[in-house]
């Protein structure tokens, strides 16, 4: 502890701008001003937690520093989020096993980390995906947040931009709004989607302890029972919400980025998802994400 501030030193694996703006989260807002190169500042809001945290350069790794947040906290909430216990040398070693042309990819976006996040919260936020970019997602999440959402203790303020000021909603928050009110955080046609399956998860119909149990396969095909929930939106829920890192979405993007480094032309989607699985298998949402940034970065599709 320094000043009221855990700080992690020398985090390898590990970088918070290619973690949070890789597509997998929305309830985030990036603070520091971009000068100082190596430094990032997020602000994070999780359950019923925010967090501020900053980003510089270590010896060996990065710093991490949880501004105003003890030890317990990070020990029972961040350390989990952050995925910080896994050890993602070995799972490189094995996508890079899988595919060797993978190596360059990973070395220039080593910090990936899978977030270990809220379920319903991943749910509505990738029902919400649908057909729109990122800043579009996060500015709804906002909305419906503040709308919707349980407010922030006034002690929180400080610790806050004026972006956010409430959780996200809970399942009987979003099963008890009208559709009327979960339309006006401005989803548009997603409103009934959401709705459904708020039903579903406060019925208990959608079960996320259930979910777990079952195979992955059979968790894809329970999630799609949910009115405007298809496979991508099934695979990401699975991967950024349920921890089954075997699962591989497919959106525009990511078959524009299969496409040019593993075939010939078009290809379907089932058909580049059941490829990436077979390639690698237990990884292949890890390996996903690296091809994410790395069509980003490269800019495959928009030229």
């Amino acid at each position: 502890m320094q000043n009221r501030n855990f700080i992690l030193d020398n985090v390898k694996d590990f970088h918070l701008y290619d973690t949070l703006e890789c597509g997998q989260c929305f309830h985030f807002q990036r603070t520091d001003s971009g000068i100082n190169q190596g430094e990032f500042e997020y602000e994070i809001v999780y359950r019923d937690r925010v967090l501020h945290i900053k980003e510089e350069p270590s010896t060996n790794g990065v710093r991490l520093i949880f501004i105003n947040t003890e030890e317990w906290e990070y020990q029972t909430i961040w350390k989990e989020y952050f995925d910080l216990e896994r050890d993602y040398s070995v799972i490189k070693d094995k996508i890079i096993k899988a595919d060797p042309r993978l190596e360059e990819i990973i070395e220039e976006n080593s910090g990936i980390r899978i977030l270990n996040q809220d379920f319903f919260e991943t749910l509505i936020s990738f029902i919400i995906s649908q057909n729109k970019q990122i800043p579009q997602i996060k500015q709804v999440v906002n909305n419906l947040s503040s709308e919707l959402g349980t407010k922030f203790d006034v002690t929180m303020i400080n610790r806050l931009s004026s972006e956010f000021d409430a959780f996200f909603p809970t399942v009987d928050q979003l099963y008890n709004a009208t559709e009327e009110e979960v339309r006006a955080s401005k989803c548009g046609f997603r409103a009934p989607y959401i709705k459904d399956a708020a039903e579903k998860v406060y019925f208990g119909d959608i079960n996320e302890d259930g979910l777990l149990r079952l195979e992955t396969d059979e968790a894809r095909e329970k999630l799609m029972t949910i009115h405007g929930v298809g496979e991508k939106v099934a695979n990401c829920v699975l991967l950024f919400g349920l921890g089954r890192t075997d699962a591989f979405p497919v959106d525009v993007w990511m078959k524009r980025i299969c496409e040019h480094l593993y075939f010939d032309g078009d290809t379907p989607k089932s058909e580049i998802e059941a490829f990436a699985i077979d390639k690698f298998g237990d990884v292949a949402g890890y390996a996903q994400q690296y091809l994410f940034m790395y069509g980003q970065k490269h800019r495959i599709g928009t030229k």
